[in-house]
C-alpha cells in the first residue's frame, strides 16, 4: 500500500488507477456492449449513438462531447478534478479505438448487458474512487444540485432516461431494455467498487458500562474504540458514547459483547465508506 504521507506516490497511484479504470471500462464497451448495440448512460451513451448515426469514430466523440463539461468542471469544481477527468476520458478514447478490431465475446444480449455492465461499473467505479469521471452529465448534475431542488442522482437519472429512450429509437426497444439492464448492473457495481468489499460498519454505543464494553471490544475483536463524552437529554446526566468501526462479519460478535455487559445499551450500526487508518491490528483472540 502506498504511504499516505508521500504526495508523489499518491499522485502516481492515482493516475495508475485512473488508467486501469479506463482500460476496464473500454473492454466492457468494446467486448460486450457496443457490438451488440447496447449503450451505456451519460456522455458515453450519447457518443455511441452519435457515432452509430454518423459513422465517425466513437473515440473522437468521447473526447469532443466531454470538452464543454470539462470546462464547466474546471470553473465550478476544480483543476484537480478536471485534469483527472480529462486523463480518464482520453485514456478511455484510446483504449476504445485499440479494442475496436477485436470481435465481441458473446452475441447473447443478456450476457453482453450483464458482463458489459460489470466491466463498465468496475472501470467507472475505480475512476470515481480516485477523483475522476467519465461522464460530463455528472459534472452538470453537481453544478445544478447547488442551484436546484434536485439531487445529483435524480439529475443524472433524468439524463439517462432520455439517453436510453433515444437508444430505443435508434437500435430498437429491445436493445433499449438491455441497455437499461447494463446501466442497472453498472450502477450497482460502481457502488461496490467505490465502497469496497469489506463492508465496514460504524458503531455507536451508549451505555452505563462503556468502559467495560470498550475493553471487551479491544480484547475480543481487536478493534480500537473512541470514547466520546455526551449528556442525556432527559436526565442531564453525563454519558460515555463509544464509537468503533467493524466489519459486517463482526456485527454478531459485537452485539453479543454489548448484551453480555449491558443489555440496556443503546446501539446504532451504520454503513461507512473509505475507512483510512485508525484500526488496531487483529490479535490471536479465541
Amino acid at each position: 500500500m502506498v504511504a499516505r504521507g508521500n504526495p508523489a506516490l499518491r499522485y502516481f497511484r492515482k493516475y495508475v488507477m485512473l488508467f486501469i479504470g479506463s482500460v476496464v471500462a473500454a473492454a466492457g464497451l468494446e467486448f460486450f456492449l457496443i457490438p451488440n448495440q447496447i449503450i451505456d448512460g451519460g456522455i458515453v451513451g450519447v457518443s455511441i449513438l452519435v457515432s452509430h448515426l454518423t459513422g465517425i469514430s466513437l473515440s473522437l466523440y468521447l473526447v469532443l462531447l466531454n470538452l464543454p463539461f470539462l470546462y464547466l468542471g474546471y470553473l465550478q469544481i476544480g483543476k484537480s478534478f478536471c485534469l483527472s477527468t480529462l486523463f480518464s476520458v482520453v485514456s478511455l478514447a484510446f483504449w476504445v479505438a485499440y479494442f475496436r478490431p477485436i470481435h465481441e465475446l458473446t452475441q447473447d444480449f443478456f450476457l453482453a448487458a450483464t458482463f458489459g455492465g460489470v466491466l463498465v461499473g468496475v472501470g467507472v467505479g475505480l475512476i470515481i474512487r480516485y477523483g475522476g469521471s467519465l461522464d460530463g452529465t455528472e459534472i452538470v448534475a453537481i453544478i445544478l444540485d447547488k442551484k436546484s431542488g434536485f439531487s445529483v442522482g435524480e439529475i443524472v437519472m433524468f439524463f439517462n432516461v432520455f439517453i436510453l429512450g433515444s437508444a430505443g429509437l435508434v437500435f430498437g426497444w429491445d436493445k433499449a431494455m438491455y441497455s437499461l439492464v447494463a446501466y442497472f448492473v453498472a450502477f450497482k457495481v460502481i457502488d461496490l467498487t467505490i465502497e469496497g468489499l469489506d463492508e465496514s460498519k460504524g458503531v455507536m454505543i451508549v451505555s452505563d458500562n462503556a468502559d467495560v464494553i470498550a475493553d471487551a471490544l479491544l480484547a475480543r475483536l481487536g478493534r480500537g474504540v473512541t470514547i466520546l463524552h455526551g449528556q442525556g437529554g432527559f436526565t442531564q446526566e453525563p454519558k460515555k458514547v463509544l464509537y468503533s468501526v467493524i466489519t459486517r462479519l463482526e456485527i454478531a460478535k459485537l452485539k453479543a459483547i454489548v448484551d453480555e455487559n449491558d443489555p440496556n445499551a443503546f446501539v446504532i450500526i451504520q454503513d461507512v465508506h473509505d475507512v483510512i487508518g485508525g484500526r488496531v491490528k487483529k490479535k490471536a483472540i479465541h
